[in-house]
């Protein structure tokens, strides 16, 4: 198991983060993305918020990889339909390449 960190900014409205926090409240994440995200290796995913930045923590198996999960999400229609909807919300980090969302962030302390 590995487990990864990323961090990504909501566009700064409180009526566009009430929404996104809707889509993403118990049961109304669409069911072909948590699919996809089962499908690619991921164990498990939370994603926690604080002001418009969201910190989200994922748990892989050992055939994970961010290469795989890009590739199954460029073929996937209902995937992209997804990811074009969260646009509305969400706004790259300002250290973010162009058309980047979610951002790795880096261990620096543990107990």
């Amino acid at each position: 198991m590995k487990k990864y960190c990323l961090a990504l900014d909501l566009v700064n409205d409180a009526a566009l983060i009430a929404e996104y926090e809707k889509h993403h409240a118990s049961g109304n994440a669409w069911p072909e993305i948590t699919e996809s995200i089962k499908n690619a290796g991921i164990t498990d995913m939370q994603i926690y918020r604080t002001g418009n930045r969201l910190f989200m923590i994922m748990e892989t198996n050992d055939n994970f990889s961010f290469e795989r999960k890009a590739a199954m999400d460029a073929s996937n229609p209902k995937v992209q339909e997804w990811e074009q909807l969260m646009w509305k919300f969400q706004s790259s980090i300002p250290w973010a390449k162009d058309n980047e969302k979610w951002i790795i962030m880096d261990k620096i302390f543990q107990l």
